[in-house]
């Protein structure tokens, strides 16, 4: 879980900037070497922008870096 817990620290201060993007926040999760790409991809197959906010990244250890549209923000959660 310590793993989604940084990524979402990164994302979460990168939100503050007004040109942040899908594009820019999966840049960032790219950075991260503990982002699981296969179960990412698996994560967000049916996901739309315009209903869900922003992606959600799988890490390698189980946990997940989710999206919390309501809070506008990134969390780390058990899978």
């Amino acid at each position: 879980m310590t793993d989604a817990q940084r990524l979402a620290g990164a994302l979460n201060a990168l939100i503050k900037s007004p040109q942040f993007s899908n594009m820019k926040a999966r840049a960032a999760a790219r950075q991260e070497p503990a982002v699981n790409w296969t179960k990412t991809k698996m994560l967000n197959e049916d996901f739309n922008p315009d209903v869900d906010g922003f992606e959600s990244f799988a890490m390698n250890d189980g946990s997940v870096c989710a999206w919390m549209p309501g809070q506008f923000r990134y969390a780390a959660k058990r899978s």
